[in-house]
């Protein structure tokens, strides 16, 4: 084997420190943000929340200290023009970062050196400092969980009804513990033994005894609003709503009788509505059973649905759209949502003082492990705002094309793609994807995925392509228009379909409609 020197050219792709984390912050949702904000402001002494500005020094900081005018900033905030200004001091800071002194050599290489010179990306973002492009106004703030502040869970509402029974200590703690032990729909899934051997471990008679205080605890739970809660099970819930409608003179008792022997037998007979097996099961007759299938129809299957807390439904919309003007004029501005908004600064107290201090001698690494952190404090701030820009720019792109929705609706969504969207703001598809993941826009029909916006196209009689959002939204229409007591077959809506000029195969209408969550016509023929 010969040995020999050779050289070989090629390209490769290198992720730098910063390239890396602003991929990885553009592809977080605004709760995964949030958390990678408090993170980093815990490890790193240079970065701070506006919000929590410490107090200046009076002495050795009076350039650094000497703050904007009211007027000045007042007029930035109204005419947003500190975005251009941003873009020159940043590379007005990475320019000169080239002439200092480099960072420690065993930690990630974030281009510069930690200089502290201050630039107005130093002073905030979030708050003064807008996002590039951004038409954020004051008045205009939104706060989505103020609903869930307000909403009270099914414990507590029960607690509060628990309080009005006078029970003995030892059965007032087992109700507050069966309570505690429900779940979001409001029903009792453990067993009162597994609660028990839960709270006593192997000890037999403590079993005993908390399984006999749960048991007299339980039908108390039960007889408290809302009707059906603390069931173990479907069949005892709708059970209990149908024994408490036995108080109300106007109800039939032959219909609430065959009701209550229905909900006796196999749910999956209710289900499928089989009248056929439950008429002999239940010895009542065509009429009888169809009237109880309708009683329970009536019912809550999940009595604890209301209370479920909002805060966890709740989607605080990234991007917000508001139209300006009416008719066929109207235009639509599209705004970031400041509530998502970190607001940050670098600590210029600490990044002046680590200015002032000349290092040497065995202080030297110490030195420049806090100039590495000084410049990571600035590479986050600026990925956030270019996190927020990107959002921007696409959630504009996107507007744009899909006007027609936000003027008319689903039904005139049209159809796009991702790539549509990047070739025209010159990014990578791969880019657009992220930013369309767990982001959301709050427009004048609701609060929508950007994902929501982009689907495929169907074709149409006239050569043209239909959205599969507008699709589904027509299938949706029909759907509620329909006759209760005939409704829509899968073949049926293909054929209305294709009246309105889009083909639509009755497998893809029978995948639209289980997207929709609309059940099949067979459970949507009223009896």
């Amino acid at each position: 084997m010969k040995q020999g020197l050779s050289l070989r050219t090629s390209q490769h792709l290198a992720l730098t420190p910063q390239l890396q984390q602003s991929i990885r912050l553009l592809q977080l949702s605004t709760l995964e943000l949030s958390g990678e904000v408090d993170q980093m402001l815990d490890e790193n002494p240079f970065l701070e929340r506006a919000e929590e500005q410490a107090e200046r020094e009076s002495y050795g900081l009076e350039q650094a200290d000497t703050a904007v005018s009211a007027n000045d900033r007042e007029l930035e905030y109204a005419t947003y023009s500190g975005a251009q200004d941003t873009h020159t001091a940043q590379a007005g800071t990475e320019s000169s970062a080239e002439d200092s002194s480099s960072a420690l050599d065993d930690g990630p290489s974030w281009d510069g050196d930690g200089s502290v010179s201050l630039s107005p990306d130093d002073s905030e973002w979030g708050g003064e400092a807008r996002a590039h492009g951004n038409n954020l106004s004051g008045d205009d703030e939104m706060d989505a969980t103020e609903l869930a502040r307000n909403q009270e869970s099914l414990q507590s509402f029960l607690q509060r009804q628990a309080l009005t029974l006078r029970l003995s200590p030892e059965d007032q703690a087992a109700l507050h513990f069966l309570i505690e032990s429900l779940n979001d729909d409001g029903y009792l899934e453990d067993d009162l033994t597994d609660l028990a051997t839960g709270l006593a471990g192997d000890d037999d008679s403590q079993i005993e005894e908390l399984v006999h205080h749960f048991t007299v605890a339980l039908p108390l739970l039960q007889s408290l609003e809302p009707t059906g809660v603390g069931a173990r099970h479907l069949a005892e819930c709708l059970r209990l709503q149908l024994q408490a409608m036995q108080a109300d003179p106007a109800m039939e008792a032959d219909t609430l009788a065959v009701a209550l022997r229905i909900c006796a037998q196999p749910m999956d007979l209710l289900a499928r509505r089989d009248i056929k097996h439950l008429m002999p099961l239940c010895n009542a007759s065509d009429t009888q059973v169809r009237a109880a299938i309708a009683l329970i129809g009536r019912l809550e299957p999940k009595p604890g649905r209301r209370f479920v807390n909002v805060e966890r439904n709740i989607v605080v919309p990234d991007v917000l759209v508001v139209a300006i003007g009416q008719g066929p004029q109207v235009k639509f501005q599209v705004r970031l949502n400041p509530e998502v908004m970190p607001r940050l600064r670098v600590h210029d107290i600490y990044a002046n003082a680590l200015k002032g201090h000349k290092a040497g001698g065995s202080d030297a690494a110490n030195f420049a492990a806090l100039q590495q952190r000084l410049q990571e404090a600035r590479w986050f701030i600026k990925n956030i705002q270019q996190r927020f820009d990107t959002i921007l720019r696409v959630s504009t792109a996107i507007v744009e094309r899909q006007k027609s929705f936000f003027v008319h609706g689903e039904l005139a969504m049209r159809p796009l793609v991702l790539r549509e969207i990047a070739d025209e703001l010159g990014l990578h598809e791969s880019t657009i994807s992220r930013v369309t993941t767990a982001k959301y826009m709050a427009t004048p029909y609701g609060t929508f995925e950007l994902k929501y916006f982009f689907g495929s196209g169907l074709g149409t009689e006239s050569g043209g392509n239909a959205s599969s959002t507008a699709v589904r939204a027509l299938i949706k229409q029909f759907v509620a228009a329909e006759s209760p007591k005939k409704p829509l077959s899968d073949n049926q809506l293909s054929d209305m379909l294709k009246e309105q000029g889009i083909e639509c195969a009755r497998r893809t209408v029978a995948k639209y409609r289980e997207g929709l969550r609309i059940a099949p016509a067979s459970l949507r023929k009223e009896l």
